[in-house]
């Protein structure tokens, strides 16, 4: 891992009321301390509607970790109904944008360049993508796994400058392995951000010694310590170990697992 400090994101997909939300804020906060923060970056992905409420919280009481949305458009303005865009996010602080999930690849039609056109515009916001990539498991037992994670990463970088790569974030989350209880192996996440990395330099040369790549897919309070030991893990982006503050807080204190 170098010098790239861990980024642990928790993505609550369509989950928690804007009540909800303000209630797992503040029981984490309490969880989290000083010398986590220190160790690790930590960002929370509400739903739209929660957005402002999370705000709100985390600048009253100063928290340190930092707001994330799970989605954006790529246009700033226009006739897309129910569409929110970047410079939206922009205005209520948010730091990171998921763009490319999978469920959005998956359930929503969501193309590579889509993708692409979501995170250049994220970076012309001044926020930071956080670019999903992964496989199907049909696409791992046909052997097609590395293939098809190399061409998203390709066409999500395409635009960006080498600075802009070096600042954001890659999440591989193989699709399979997401809510099903399944996750890959610890060497077989290794292998894969290892080559993404090695996408990444091919794209964007020194680049990819600063990018910070995660792994998502049902990461859990027990598999984190042995996932984020790997070289090229960087961090995780958690779905639903993420939504009781009690277990997204022993995700982000994995060190104190493996002390």
């Amino acid at each position: 891992m170098g010098d790239r400090k861990p980024l642990i994101s928790g993505n609550w997909k369509m989950h928690h009321t804007h009540l909800d939300a303000i209630a797992v804020v503040q029981k984490l906060s309490y969880a989290l301390h000083d010398d986590d923060y220190d160790a690790v970056d930590v960002s929370v992905h509400p739903t739209f509607v929660s957005l402002r409420s999370v705000q709100t919280v985390i600048l009253a009481d100063k928290l340190r970790f930092v707001l994330g949305a799970q989605n954006c458009h790529w246009e700033d303005h226009g006739a897309f109904t129910g569409e929110v865009s970047p410079s939206m996010l922009a205005k209520l602080e948010v730091s990171y944008v998921i763009v490319g999930h999978s469920e959005r690849r998956e359930l929503f039609g969501e193309t590579d360049d889509m993708v692409n056109k979501k995170a250049n515009a994220v970076f012309g916001a001044g926020m930071t993508p956080i670019l999903c990539v992964g496989e199907t498991l049909d696409e791992r037992e046909a052997g097609g796994a590395e293939t098809k994670v190399d061409g998203q990463v390709r066409a999500g970088l395409a635009g960006l400058t080498g600075e802009q790569v070096a600042a954001m974030v890659i999440a591989y989350e193989p699709i399979w392995a997401i809510g099903t209880g399944r996750t890959a192996t610890a060497d077989d996440a290794q292998a894969m951000c290892a080559l993404i990395r090695a996408t990444v330099a091919d794209v964007a040369g020194d680049a990819s010694s600063s990018i910070r790549i995660q792994y998502g897919g049902s990461v859990k309070p027990a598999n984190t310590a042995e996932l984020m030991a790997q070289p090229d893990i960087d961090g995780a982006l958690v779905g639903g170990a993420s939504l009781e503050a009690d277990d997204f807080a022993r995700i982000v204190r994995y060190r104190r697992v493996s002390e």
